[in-house]
């Protein structure tokens, strides 16, 4: 039946057969398209690896407290009125009627980039207690939307990091948890613990996972989200052992030790290429 079925699964459907085909190898990427969009994830890429990479007097783009899901970082659900996806689309010509939800979306990263940390029940500390999917940007002090403030950084050339809690990523697994910050341009997430899978994504797509000691968080250590952070690692992966301590700094003078959470040699050799994606390509060109 499955022989049967398929076999001539191209004959069929005559709407089908009638769509016009680019004769090419490579997809033909529809720039006007606001469903399907060619992600950068290989932007500039080399075949040489570009190495381990320090974070260096970076922002705070978001300070959690615990428990911090998946479904609070991901784009998710219908598409705001009033947020930078829905923007998007309207400087695109979609009607509101139109918008569609984040999911049906999902092959468009700059909408599911602007749908990162844009669910409304986000807690975030530097917002003093508001509930939302704001920020705000340290170095004026205006409170912007999460992705907003992640482009201004950008723009700036300036890192972000992210503070969290326990179970940071918890709740069910989701690559755009991962893949939305890193677009964001979110270089560390330093949490008291991770959920398993989502910290093996943030691996994936080259974000530095950092762990507090026991016994210490954000809070404890005095920490407001309003300082630059600083992350020393070495320039080459061979010096780098999976787990080991690392020294945050940052401009108010505070210090502490983290654990590094890249926890395999295999997760270092990701690290070393930026993510499993470039990691991928480089070997499969390589054969």
């Amino acid at each position: 039946m499955f022989k049967s079925t398929y076999e001539a699964i191209t004959k069929g459907n005559p709407m089908w057969n009638s769509l016009s085909v680019p004769q090419s190898n490579l997809y033909s990427w529809d720039p006007k398209s606001t469903y399907i969009h060619e992600p950068p994830y290989f932007k500039d890429m080399t075949m040489d690896p570009p190495g381990p990479h320090s974070v260096k007097d970076a922002y705070c783009l978001l300070n959690f407290g615990d428990s911090i899901t998946t479904d609070h970082i991901s784009p998710a659900g219908s598409i705001h009125k009033d947020s930078p996806a829905a923007k998007y689309l309207l400087e695109r010509g979609v009607d509101r009627r139109d918008f569609n939800s984040y999911g049906s979306r999902r092959g468009n990263d700059e909408v599911m980039a602007r749908g990162t940390f844009a669910n409304i029940r986000l807690v975030n500390k530097l917002l003093n207690g508001e509930v939302g999917p704001k920020t705000v940007h340290i170095p004026t002090g205006e409170k912007l939307y999460v992705f907003d403030a992640a482009m201004r950084y950008k723009a700036a050339g300036q890192d972000t990091i992210v503070l969290a809690g326990a179970e940071y990523g918890s709740g069910s697994s989701r690559d755009w948890a991962a893949k939305g910050p890193m677009l964001l341009g979110v270089k560390a997430v330093i949490a008291k613990s991770f959920e398993r899978i989502h910290r093996s994504n943030l691996v994936g797509m080259g974000v530095i996972p950092l762990c507090f000691k026991p016994g210490e968080d954000a809070d404890k250590l005095g920490l407001t989200g309003h300082e630059r952070y600083t992350i020393d690692l070495p320039s080459q992966v061979s010096e780098i052992r999976p787990g080991q301590d690392v020294m945050v700094t940052t401009d108010t003078g505070k210090a502490f030790i983290c654990t590094l959470r890249f926890d395999t040699e295999v997760e270092l050799a990701y690290f070393d290429h930026g993510g499993i994606l470039p990691y991928v390509i480089r070997n499969l060109i390589k054969q």
